[in-house]
């Protein structure tokens, strides 16, 4: 028997992400009025992101999209799923 909710702590999410390290989007899971904005912004699935650095204190977190840095609250990054790589952009 699969507990309720184990399937989602299983997907990671861009606040998962670690310092240096780069994904692809899957998925925004999301208002459609936020998903819209951070789509305008590269938030697209298939597109590779990667996380740079924080803010101090941990949030928000900034990420590098298109050549773009983005921040991010660690709340909406929780919101956004990814395919993790292995790569380190540092």
């Amino acid at each position: 028997m699969v507990a309720h909710g184990s399937k989602r702590k299983n997907q990671r999410t861009l606040a998962d992400l670690a310092r240096h390290q780069e994904a692809t989007v899957e998925h925004l899971d999301l208002p459609p009025d936020l998903t819209s904005r951070l789509m305008d912004l590269g938030f697209v699935p298939g597109t590779l992101v990667a996380a740079t650095h924080s803010a101090p204190g941990g949030d928000p977190r900034v990420f590098r999209i298109d050549g773009t840095e983005i921040a991010l609250r660690r709340e909406t990054a929780r919101h956004i799923r990814i395919q993790h790589s292995t790569t380190d952009v540092s």
